[in-house]
């Protein structure tokens, strides 16, 4: 199952689907992590300027507030640094070794490229409604 404390991506992949579907089967709802990201956003928006959200038609859609997709998200966090240092694998990294292997060690272009990654993900996934 294990080899060098990291799982085979196909039980990996495997398990995460038959979550999937037992998620659908027990509680009737999909699992994302792009809204949850949107709800925090929203939660810190309103401790700066609660009247400023209020005034916001998308989060009239979508309240600010913590829900089970946001324990989800908090979940897969807990989870993973449990099973890091489980395995004893756990490290503290600016840059991953693979990035070093190809670009260098480079902390900010690491950063900015990451970023600019996670801009456009999340823009895919909300432009999806997801």
């Amino acid at each position: 199952m294990k080899q060098n404390g990291a799982w085979s991506p196909y039980l990996a992949g495997g398990l995460a689907g038959l979550l999937g579907v037992l998620s659908v089967l027990l509680a009737g709802q999909f699992f994302g992590a792009s809204t949850s990201f949107v709800r925090t956003a929203g939660m810190i928006e309103q401790l700066l300027g609660p009247e400023r959200v209020a005034e916001m038609d998308y989060f009239v859609k979508v309240v600010p507030g913590i829900d089970w997709q946001w324990m989800f998200v908090f979940g897969i966090f807990l989870g993973s640094l449990v099973a890091a240092l489980a395995s004893g694998t756990f490290r503290l990294q600016t840059v991953p070794d693979m990035w070093q292997r190809r670009f260098g060690h480079t902390p900010v272009k690491r950063a900015v490229v990451a970023f600019a990654g996670g801009v456009v993900a999340m823009f895919g996934a909300r432009l999806a409604d997801g």
